[in-house]
């Protein structure tokens, strides 16, 4: 796994001590909302979590990173590439995605972690198209993807939950690292 650094972040591996602020951000209702069926998780899927992760890097070369302050330390959560499972739009697609703690949120972090790792799946990894999944009504997800040059292309059902969605792509071609 490659750590990367951004002005403010390590975007890096996972370590046995993440675990705890790590469920700290899952038990949080307002972060979880928009993740899976928007019900907090507990420290044992948080670790389950975590385990599927790694799994992802060690299978696909690529995977969800812990993100850290570089100044501090912290863990502010997780943003990474995963291989989308639904909606069927995009199912078998690699996704980026992200989750920060509520205490992070408004100072730019996310915007600067997801552009790292979109630059890693396009130059890094040579992946020639990243997609996204985004709430319908998640304006402040919907502008970092605006700012990865992202451009909305449809729109899906969660095929549980039954939400809308916005479905967003990007092709090598239109990448403006």
């Amino acid at each position: 796994m490659t750590d990367i650094r951004t002005p403010r972040l390590v975007l890096r591996q996972w370590h046995d001590d993440d675990l705890v602020p790590l469920s700290e951000i899952h038990a949080d209702p307002v972060v979880m909302r928009r993740i899976g069926d928007g019900t907090p998780r507990s420290v044992e899927q948080t670790a389950r979590d975590i385990e599927t992760w790694e799994e992802e890097w060690d299978e696909e070369g690529f995977g969800m990173f812990a993100v850290e302050l570089l100044g501090s330390g912290e863990l502010a959560g997780a943003v990474g590439l995963t291989v989308a499972d639904a909606p069927a739009e995009i199912a078998g697609q690699v996704a980026i995605s992200w989750r920060l703690g509520r205490v992070f949120w408004g100072q730019g972090y996310a915007s600067e972690a997801a552009h790292a790792t979109l630059e890693f799946a396009l130059q890094d990894r040579g992946l020639d198209r990243v997609v996204a999944v985004c709430h319908a009504d998640d304006r402040a997800s919907a502008n970092v993807l605006g700012k990865l040059g992202m451009e909305p292309e449809g729109r899906a059902q969660h095929p549980v939950h039954g939400h809308d969605l916005t479905l967003y792509g990007i092709d090598l071609t239109q990448y403006e690292g």
